[in-house]
């Protein structure tokens, strides 16, 4: 299974992006060569009179139009945060998000963050039932620590099961603690591909935000409070130097900075408009140099202890399942 460098995030969808708009946005993103959609059946449980699927349910929606684009893209969906784990939960959660998506398989299915109240043989032994009826193509873990990662991966070889061939975590110019060190090295000890979400820092590497009094822009931008401080501005500074020389945009930037970055295989930004899409697309065919790196990376701090880790984005696994970078 392979994936362009970018991955589109479904979060927005029927939330902050209607359906229509929504629609223009995922048919711009496959029509630019984009094949991987990320969601969730959480999404979006959180906004008043939702209760979780609204996302899902457009993906189906739109593929209705032209179920032919199914061909053409990679689902992956998440499970566990709704209802946790437990191997009845996930079966009757699969099953509601393939009706909702009006698919047979789900590509990529996650663990969305862990369970604790659930053994792990028992989360990772349901998602192998799911693959063994074809519902499910190969699995992922998301929002798991270093730890319980190492533990999930070392379970999954012991029961012989299907391995998850990707992590989903948050990570970005201004976040990189969250990844780098343990938890990074071992998704790359287990040959896993990364997929970082927060890809953006919810717009503030877009350099929308740049003052308090832009924080109204968006319903999102409370959130961006933390990066206005230390930081932040040192990276926005390198951003828009880099901008001036090669004429991206800043969100193509930093996007670029993170799929350059050791076991990344492709970042996770959603878009609320076509427009916000182009600028993150143009990071499909910007090289960063070495130079404009080794800025941002100076800029956004210095790297965990133990250095780059080695490059392992499209490693074969033991068990045939590979996520790669196409």
């Amino acid at each position: 299974m392979e994936v362009a460098p970018l991955a589109l995030g479904g979060n927005v969808f029927g939330w902050t992006a209607d359906e229509a708009t929504s629609f223009r946005i995922l048919d711009a993103f496959v029509d630019a060569g984009g094949n991987m959609i990320d969601t969730a059946d959480v999404y979006s449980a959180w906004v008043e009179g939702h209760k979780g699927g609204e996302s899902e349910t457009v993906i189906g929606n739109w593929l209705k139009r032209d179920p032919a684009k199914r061909d053409r893209i990679v689902i992956a969906t998440k499970v566990g945060f709704l209802a946790g784990l437990a191997p009845d939960s996930i079966a009757s959660a699969c099953d509601a998000s393939l009706a909702r998506l009006g698919i047979e398989t789900i590509d990529l299915y996650y663990h969305h963050k862990d369970d604790p109240e659930v053994p792990l043989a028992d989360s990772l032994g349901a998602m192998q039932a799911l693959i063994d009826v074809g519902k499910v193509r190969s699995i992922g873990l998301s929002q798991y620590t270093a730890e319980r990662l190492d533990e999930a991966m070392k379970t999954a070889e012991a029961q012989g099961v299907t391995r998850p061939c990707a992590l989903q975590t948050w990570y970005n110019l201004v976040d990189r603690p969250k990844l780098e060190g343990p938890l990074h090295d071992t998704a790359i000890a287990h040959g896993m591909g990364i997929i970082p979400f927060y890809g953006l820092a919810n717009g503030f590497l877009t350099g929308k935000y740049r003052s308090k009094e832009d924080l109204g822009k968006s319903v999102r931008g409370q959130r961006i409070v933390e990066y206005l401080e230390g930081k932040g501005q040192a990276v926005l500074d390198a951003l828009d130097g880099i901008a001036a020389e090669t004429g991206a945009p800043l969100a193509a930037i930093a996007l670029a900075w993170t799929n350059a970055q050791p076991g990344i295989t492709a970042t996770l930004a959603s878009a609320t408009s076509v427009e916000q899409l182009h600028e993150q697309i143009a990071s499909l065919n910007l090289k960063l140099s070495a130079e404009q790196i080794a800025r941002l990376d100076e800029a956004s701090a210095q790297r965990s202890s133990g250095g780059r880790s080695a490059l392992l984005q499209n490693v074969q696994r033991s068990d045939g399942q590979r996520l790669g970078r196409r």
